[in-house]
């Protein structure tokens, strides 16, 4: 099978931002009550079958064995461990730290009522923050990407197996990557609270190390498209700019140490968020959007349980969190930053579709928490949202993922009776070491993608790109946008199922 047949640029998972027109929406035929603990279970559990490195003991998805052995060989570095980011092979540091920053925050907000589940989701988290804080370890030199990101979409093969280039990929002070840099400092200052309580020792490397890092990110500003552009681009181009990354880094770092900084950073630099970067450069980080590559509502999101009680210290923060929340809200008169398909599931441009519900829903909840707090509504114009409003939303968004659409489909994979069988994921197309000893290489793996029969080993928890606009589901590997899962549509799901868990 020729190589264009696995190579799919991540263009497609950046968040658009494009105003579209809202769509009435209808929800689906109902289903059986939906069991949010199975559903957290599985979420969480997910992530050991991205794991890349030597795996321990206590392994649960055991089709998966050690890979990457030699990653960081390279550059005479130990870079062993982390996460694959979706259905292939690399180690993209940009979206692995936001992974790791959106699953701390799911325990932070919400790991009191994961129960037994709050152990597995640390777990999770340090088997990331244990990579970041080894491609951190040198000052100002950050590893942006570990794997020749070209080469392993060409081929279809197994990570155990994988004889592709392991060509590590770092920003300096010469070559720089705030972008990345800000994410990973983002992720280990959130891991620190995350953390605290359960191992101190461990909260304050990370705390540490995160100051380091963003203090780096900071003083050596750039973009990592120019840097490493054969690692970051097309897959994982930054296309918001980095004063987002910045910002959300510099805000997790006030969360995690109260220090006035921080927060006299946050006011000097929002002004340059929406249009334009520190550097005066053009800049589409819109105060609606949050993923992988845009993090403004997740930063005012946060800042704002800080000063929403405090009316003197609230614009911007909070007026923008409510603007993002009444773009969303389908009974907002406001100007609407997502659609909504005929089923009631939340649209935006691009793949990959259910990050943005995922993720949408997962602010949703935090900021209706914050709200109630804070005995606060929002208003959209003539129309006034109670917290109640926003968990409404998210509940429908949460419902639909798990079987309550008009396919009567959950698109968590091993969620329900009917999930997708045929994903795109190397790991999971190809039979196991165990079951195939016999070395794979490249092409190995291709009569396994072609064919038509489910997957052999089943990614349990994994959640999907998701349908169409339409509400339909092509259960193909070939439609990597419907097909694929990442890690960052789990990380921010974990908290929602957390806490529909606790509710139900």
């Amino acid at each position: 099978m020729g190589g264009e047949c696995y190579i799919i640029p991540r263009i497609i998972l950046a968040l658009a931002g494009t105003v579209m027109t809202m769509i009435v929406t209808q929800i689906g035929p109902m289903t059986a009550s939906i069991d949010y603990a199975d559903a957290l279970s599985k979420s969480i559990l997910f992530f050991e079958g991205q794991r890349s490195g030597k795996l321990p003991s206590t392994q649960r998805i055991t089709w998966r064995k050690d890979s990457g052995l030699q990653d960081g060989s390279d550059i005479r570095r130990d870079l062993v461990g982390g996460y694959y980011d979706a259905g292939d092979n690399v180690k993209f540091s940009f979206p692995m730290a936001f992974t790791v920053a959106t699953l701390a925050w799911s325990v932070i907000e919400f790991g009191q009522l994961m129960g037994s589940e709050q152990q597995n989701a640390l777990e999770a988290i340090r088997w990331g923050t244990d990579y970041l804080l080894k491609a951190t370890s040198v000052p100002n030199v950050v590893v942006g990407v570990v794997g020749d990101p070209n080469a392993d979409h060409n081929c279809w093969e197994r990570p155990e197996d994988m004889d592709t280039p392991r060509t590590t990929y770092v920003v300096n002070k010469t070559s720089p990557g705030s972008e990345v840099s800000a994410e990973i400092a983002a992720a280990l200052a959130a891991s620190s609270i995350a953390f605290r309580g359960s191992d101190d020792k461990y909260s304050k490397l990370l705390l540490d190390r995160a100051k380091q890092v963003f203090d780096f990110a900071d003083q050596y500003q750039g973009s990592y498209n120019s840097s490493i552009p054969q690692g970051a681009c097309p897959f994982y181009c930054d296309f918001s700019g980095y004063v987002d990354e910045l910002l959300w880094g510099a805000a997790w770092l006030l969360k995690a140490t109260n220090d006035a900084y921080y927060w006299n950073y946050l006011k000097r630099n929002l002004n340059h968020l929406e249009t334009e970067d520190i550097d005066g450069n053009p800049s589409g980080a819109g105060i609606n959007e949050f993923g992988w590559d845009s993090k403004t509502a997740g930063v005012n999101v946060l800042i704002s349980q800080r000063v929403m009680k405090d009316p003197n210290n609230a614009n911007p923060f909070v007026l923008n969190a409510d603007e993002f929340v009444c773009s969303i809200l389908p009974d907002s008169p406001t100007v609407k930053s997502v659609s909504y398909s005929p089923g009631g599931l939340i649209f935006k441009d691009g793949g990959s579709n259910l990050q943005h519900a995922t993720a949408l829903s997962f602010l949703l909840i935090v900021y209706a928490r914050y709200m109630i707090d804070a005995k606060k509504v929002v208003r959209c114009g003539d129309f006034v949202a109670q917290p109640d409003k926003l968990i409404e939303v998210a509940k429908g968004q949460t419902d639909y993922i798990l079987g309550n659409n008009p396919l009567a489909m959950s698109y968590m994979v091993g969620f329900g009776q009917k999930f997708p069988q045929r994903i795109h994921h190397r790991g999971s197309t190809i039979p196991s070491i165990v079951a195939h000893p016999k070395f794979l290489g490249c092409h190995g793996g291709d009569l396994y993608f072609k064919s038509q029969k489910p997957d052999i080993n089943q990614l349990t928890g994994a959640i999907v790109g998701g349908p169409a606009k339409d509400d339909s589901f092509e259960n193909s590997r070939y439609n990597v946008p419907q097909s694929e899962p990442t890690t960052y549509m789990n990380s921010v799901f974990v908290g929602v199922l957390a806490y529909f868990k606790a509710s139900a």
